[in-house]
């Protein structure tokens, strides 16, 4: 997402680049760059006119220090102008004002609305200990209420269903149920359709009027562009909701939609989805946002990821396994499979400060691990608690087993056994800040990081 925009981005700055200072000129052919840039990533034309026609009035009005560039300052003045223009701060959202706090979903068909509303269950469930419950109100779509049912067990979060015809019955009798089981959120998922009609529309003020939610989410397609924005408009108009929910971020969007929708509709983007995991769902934080578009990365939100896989007490637990030279491939599954939690491989890559660029051809496959845990998996129990035992029989059958070579089996035994030699010697809180840096760094023991392809 925003790759195309922050290459343009990027071109309008080098304009500067060489000048002693700003003047009236030089900043008018930048921002007319600037300009042609956003509305090439799809943003609303009013909106880009007003953004460049504040940025300019700033620009002309500082005075360059003698060590800035005037392409320094006029980064710095677009970076506050983007986090301006997507809100400035990341918004809450209110799930625990209620008895039970009830968050309402509204969208098209294939917005994502259903996939969301189970990432937002396991986030309330697992950040906030909260115990939610997820109710199908969407008995129009084949295998609606299914898919709901499907996702709520994969994230243990209890789904209400009921054979109902009436969305407005089905909510209205979920809130009584949730009360009854004392679940202290509800999140109900809505019907969609292919455009915005009248009976849409009447239903879901209908279910509005019989809930009165403490958050009404407008979950949105980032793929539609502009189209999402007048949705989101037509959508506001009538329900008046609290927030956005930004889908499908990961995929080849011109990112329009992200700055220009909380202009046009004055409503703060809450959420951003980034993937089809149950795991990729991000608060939206619009400074964090500018600094991705502008190519800066956004090492904080990498680090948050990492600190909320990394469990002190299994770090203790793993830094005295490494003390003792009894760190295993048991240990080492572990690890991988915390470092899968974090994210797509690629997306994670590019949240550091000067790598996204370098990867922008490169293609990360996302089942990059696969190969070294199907080697693990071949293994027995005892092997993996004692991979000394592995001799050339055994390793054969390994590579049989996992479809792999033997090169490739004595590869990995090779860099593991380098990797406890390493992790001896640091034993104590040297290995537990190691372990830390692993997750904190999304790198595998031993150099063994899965490649681009």
């Amino acid at each position: 997402m925003f790759d195309n925009l922050s290459e343009r981005l990027e071109r309008s700055f080098k304009i500067l680049k060489g000048e002693g200072k700003i003047t009236e000129i030089n900043v008018a052919e930048t921002l007319k760059d600037v300009r042609r840039a956003l509305l090439d990533a799809d943003v609303n034309y009013k909106v880009a006119k007003t953004f460049t026609d504040t940025v300019k009035e700033k620009a002309l009005g500082q005075n360059v220090l003698t060590a800035v560039k005037p392409s320094q300052l006029m980064v710095k003045i677009v970076h506050d102008e983007l986090t301006a223009l997507m809100g400035g701060e990341a918004v809450e959202t209110n799930t625990t004002g209620g008895h039970p706090a009830v968050v309402l979903m509204a969208g098209l068909q294939g917005s994502g609305k259903t996939t969301f509303s189970s990432k937002l269950a396991k986030m309330l469930a697992e950040k906030r200990r909260q115990k939610p419950l997820l109710v199908a109100c969407d008995v129009y779509r084949p295998a609606a209420i299914e898919q709901l049912k499907v996702l709520g067990e994969q994230i243990g979060v209890p789904v209400y269903t009921e054979d109902s015809h009436s969305p407005v019955d089905i909510a209205r009798h979920a809130i009584a149920e949730a009360r009854s089981r004392g679940n202290d959120v509800v999140i109900i998922d809505t019907a969609g359709r292919l455009a915005v009609d009248e009976q849409m529309m009447t239903e879901i003020a209908a279910i509005k009027e019989a809930v009165r939610p403490d958050e009404i989410l407008f979950v949105v397609d980032a793929m539609t562009g502009q189209d999402a924005v007048n949705t989101a408009k037509e959508f506001n108009d009538r329900l008046d909701f609290t927030g956005v929910v930004l889908t499908k971020l990961d995929g080849d969007t011109r990112g329009g939609a992200a700055l220009s929708i909380r202009t046009v509709v004055n409503k703060p983007i809450k959420f951003i989805g980034t993937g089809e995991k149950m795991e990729a769902i991000d608060t939206f934080h619009p400074s964090r946002m500018a600094d991705r578009i502008l190519g800066m990365g956004d090492i904080v939100s990498l680090v948050e990821r990492a600190q909320e896989q990394y469990d002190e007490a299994e770090a203790r637990r793993l830094s005295k396994k490494i003390a003792k030279n009894q760190f295993d491939f048991n240990d080492f599954l572990g690890q991988i499979h915390q470092i899968k939690k974090m994210g797509n491989l690629k997306e994670l890559a590019g949240m550091i400060p000067g790598i996204g660029k370098s990867l922008k051809n490169l293609d990360i496959d996302d089942d990059a691990f696969k190969s070294i845990e199907a080697i693990i998996y071949s293994m027995t129990p005892k092997e993996r608690t004692h991979p000394e035992i592995l001799n050339s029989s055994r390793r054969s059958r390994i590579a049989r087993g996992s479809g792999t070579t033997l090169q490739e089996v004595n590869r990995l035994l090779k860099q593991f056994d380098q990797t406890r030699k390493m992790m001896k010697m640091m034993t104590g809180s040297k290995a537990t800040q190691l372990l830390a840096q692993m997750k904190h760094m999304g790198n595998m023991p031993g150099g063994m990081m899965p490649k681009a392809k």
